[in-house]
């Protein structure tokens, strides 16, 4: 006999009339085209609740459950009650942005409930509308390691109470900003959702998170992000900013679809990372004696390449400082503006207004400057535009995506541009990678093995006559280790390695006739260029990486 389980069977009654009573307000926001919200997993913000007084609130069946600023979240049950429709006004005539949602009464009964926390919630003083400065500095101090930042995250994320969301938002944000993380990863799985932050280039995983605290705070990023809270089947991009003691930083925030839920990646665009000086950057004193010679010149184009998160914006950015001076017109075209330098006009792609970087240069060279930068070159377009203004009178910077510097001219012919063009028009090609450098905290010395030596030697035997080999018996090797400062890896921090080349005669002569990838390879050797393995090789001796690390980032 069948014992009859009441728990279980009133459970599956509550969940087909909670699902009834969301079909239900899914129908009616279509009628009324007003958007559906089902707000069982959006956190509900205390805070914003208390815009609209608790009576008024159950008066009117209307909430405010999210706010940023003067942009607001709204949850109503029935649009044409008039007391709905008398707080609506009132937050209006406050110069509030409203964002109305349709939900079902269960939905709006929830909110509703929260109005009894709000003494305890004022008591604790918590910032939940804005990014806390004083809360990133407070976290910060306290994820000072990697380790660290675990251990924080793994106790806050166990608590429960949505209104402690913006708290775990906030020890992400500053443990990211303390270690310099370029990327903060939230990746949900079948059964957790994983973090991950991105460490000199390499992804560390931080700590797991339940579904459910995942879905909180998927919510407040979205709402920081000015992200659409009701859409979850497509892609969405955003942005909002901190704003800490040293500057404003910029958190690009992107959302995609997957089988158990929105990815999250939040990119750092922090100002200190990209605010290096030319000198700073690692670049050989032989490749830096011809870049300087480029960057004297009134016209032509110097390009970069290399693969995304590679430091080629910085790259740019230190050149316009190296020439930056009072009687000189710089005017920048970007996406997206990531640090702002004085004395340069700089403006940002927007292409749903239809200023994207083709259009944005044709506006730019009306303006008549000494010297534009040009975030990416993407099409044909954007790149005849930029070989032309080289060709009248411009110094034009700009990157590609390409794998060596070789390969920017036949990445610029497959684009449709004429070899007449780019021959004259490009002064110098440079392509980059950033490799990790040894922890200065934990770094030992270690004998080098016969295959590594073989490689070394291979390598210095091919340099440029011009530079000086140095003598492999003389050169002490080290090997990463690991302890809490570098969080483990043996590595604290990146460095560049540079290959560039400039366009000789001969060179300009060779991309007249298309001439394969091979023939300039040897062509620029010829010339002199020192390779990016070979500039890794010199910095290996200098005891700043390894081998295995400069084979990771450039290949063997």
């Amino acid at each position: 006999m069948t014992k009859f389980d009441e728990a279980k069977q009133k459970s599956k009654f509550d969940e087909l009339r909670h699902k009834e009573a969301e079909e239900l307000a899914q129908i009616m926001a279509q009628k009324l085209s007003l958007t559906y919200l089902d707000m069982s997993s959006i956190t509900i913000d205390l805070d914003s609740l208390k815009l609209v007084p608790e009576g008024d609130a159950r008066e009117g069946r209307i909430v405010v459950f999210q706010s940023v600023g003067k942009k607001i979240s709204v949850a109503l049950n029935n649009p044409e009650q008039l007391r709905a429709k008398q707080v609506i006004e009132e937050l209006k005539a406050k110069k509030y942005e409203l964002e109305i949602f349709l939900v079902s009464s269960q939905s709006l009964e929830k909110a509703l409930s929260r109005y009894a926390e709000i003494p305890a919630f004022e008591a604790v003083k918590a910032s939940v509308v804005d990014i806390s400065q004083q809360r990133i500095l407070e976290f910060g101090e306290k994820a000072k390691s990697v380790s660290a930042l675990k251990t924080l995250l793994a106790e806050a994320g166990t608590i429960s109470e949505s209104r402690k969301i913006s708290e775990i938002l906030e020890m992400i944000l500053a443990g990211a900003l303390t270690l310099e993380a370029s990327d903060i990863h939230i990746e949900p799985g079948e059964k957790n959702v994983e973090l991950r932050l991105r460490l000199d280039g390499v992804l560390q995983e931080i700590t797991p998170f339940s579904p459910k605290i995942f879905g909180l705070l998927l919510s407040r990023i979205k709402l920081l992000s000015e992200l659409k809270l009701n859409i979850k089947d497509k892609a969405q991009d955003g942005r909002f900013t901190i704003r800490t003691d040293e500057a404003d930083v910029e958190i690009r925030t992107a959302t995609l679809p997957g089988p158990y839920g929105e990815a999250v990646t939040l990119r750092i665009l922090h100002p200190k990372t990209i605010s290096l000086a030319l000198e700073d950057l690692g670049i050989h004193p032989y490749l830096m004696e011809q870049i300087r010679k480029v960057l004297t010149k009134p016209n032509g184009m110097l390009l970069t390449t290399g693969p995304t998160g590679s430091g080629k914006t910085t790259t740019l950015y230190a050149f316009i400082k190296k020439i930056n001076a009072p009687g000189i017109e710089i005017i920048t075209i970007e996406d997206p503006i990531e640090y702002h330098l004085q004395s340069v006009t700089q403006t940002q792609i927007d292409p749903e207004k239809g200023y994207d970087f083709s259009n944005g240069l044709r506006a730019i060279l009306r303006q008549d400057p000494n010297v534009i930068l040009v975030g990416e070159i993407r099409d044909f377009d954007t790149a005849e535009t930029a070989m032309h203004a080289a060709l009248t009178g411009h110094l034009v910077f700009s990157t590609l995506h390409t794998n060596d510097a070789v390969g920017t001219i036949p990445r610029l012919i497959d684009m449709g541009v004429k070899p007449n063009i780019i021959a004259p028009a490009i002064k110098m090609a440079l392509a980059q990678r950033l490799i990790r450098k040894l922890c200065k905290n934990c770094t030992e010395e270690s004998a080098a093995s016969k295959e590594e030596i073989d490689k070394i030697e291979a390598e210095i035997k091919k340099l440029p006559k011009n530079i000086e080999a140095p003598d492999i018996k003389k050169v002490k090797f080290f090997k990463p280790v690991g302890c809490d400062k570098c969080g483990g890896t043996g590595f604290k921090g990146r460095v560049g390695v540079f290959e560039g080349f400039l366009i000789d005669d001969k060179i300009e002569k060779m991309i007249l006739t298309e001439p394969s990838e091979a023939a300039l390879i040897e062509a620029v050797l010829e010339q002199g260029m020192l390779t990016m393995k070979q500039d890794g090789i010199l910095k290996l001796l200098s005891g700043i990486t390894t081998l295995s690390e400069l084979e990771r980032v450039v290949g063997e």
